[in-house]
């Protein structure tokens, strides 16, 4: 096959993969109650807040054209309410999230995370919320055709090993969800969530894991190799690593709660043999602001 039928055949997998994934997203968000709106602040109006570079997506009727005359930039005048209703979108889709351990029966950890971003973003826009990605990608916006646009975004797969959170363009003061395994370089983690903590942004952790890397049931002889290949282990013993990897993981997770904690965030964790609805429940209502600690 060719170059450009390549290509198409890529794109069309991409595309065959979209509807199945907003329709699965939009029928676990109808099954979270919404009751009244509580995000809403009163007090919050038309007020000036910022100008910022203007981003893909934005329509010209938000250009700030007496400012963008000033130079060779573009800008468009952020106003406090479109801020204070603002959330911000990463999730992992580097080659770890991939991995899943019963591929007949559990769907891996990038399905499940790309399935409860988007419902929350469901979630967030019928409260009319402007949702959106981190970096400078898909700027927040509200309606059906945003969620649309972000489910066709978050279909895409990414060829790096482990994922990097995405902090640039973070909007002051807008609330943020990351969900990703977390099992990448930590210390890119602790600079996102810095540098957003710093902008008076404030959000919530999702840790998604496969249930065989909360137990590791390996023993025997065994060969650990990383989703995208770049990592191989093979030992006679695993049953003998499984002590000092739950010690690890445990580290792991004490270490991104602590951070979580420090910059104002929550963190919490979920596995994708449990149930889709629970942990949609409570990544919304940390969201909301309404999680139980």
């Amino acid at each position: 096959m060719n170059q450009a039928g390549q290509l198409r055949a890529r794109a069309e997998a991409e595309a065959a993969r979209l509807p199945p994934l907003l329709a699965r997203a939009e029928q676990l968000a109808g099954t979270v109650l919404l009751g009244e709106h509580g995000r809403r602040r009163s007090g919050m109006g038309d007020d000036f807040w910022q100008y910022r570079p203007e981003q893909q997506g934005d329509s010209a009727a938000m250009i700030d054209w007496r400012r963008s005359a000033r130079g060779d930039t573009q800008f468009v005048r952020e106003r406090e309410w479109q801020i204070a209703q603002s959330v911000m979108l990463w999730v992992d889709q580097a080659a770890s999230m991939q991995f899943t351990s019963e591929p007949e029966r559990i769907e891996t950890k990038a399905d499940r995370a790309r399935l409860l971003a988007l419902a929350v973003a469901v979630l967030l826009t019928r409260g009319g919320e402007r949702v959106g990605l981190t970096g400078t990608g898909l700027p927040p916006q509200r309606g059906r055709a945003q969620v649309m646009r972000l489910a066709e975004m978050l279909s895409r797969d990414e060829a790096a090993e482990y994922g990097v959170p995405e902090h640039r363009a973070m909007l002051p003061h807008a609330r943020a969800v990351f969900v990703s395994d977390f099992l990448g370089d930590m210390n890119e983690t602790r600079l996102a969530l810095t540098k957003a903590a710093d902008r008076g942004v404030r959000g919530v952790l999702y840790q998604v894991l496969d249930p065989s890397e909360e137990v590791f049931p390996f023993a025997g002889r065994t060969v650990f190799q990383s989703v995208g290949g770049s990592i191989s282990h093979e030992t006679l013993k695993a049953s003998d690593l499984r002590g000092r990897y739950l010690e690890r993981l445990a580290a792991r997770k004490d270490e991104l709660e602590g951070l979580a904690r420090a910059t104002g965030w929550r963190f919490g964790t979920h596995h994708t043999a449990q149930s889709a609805q629970a942990a949609l429940l409570w990544l919304w209502a940390a969201v909301s602001g309404s999680a139980p600690s």
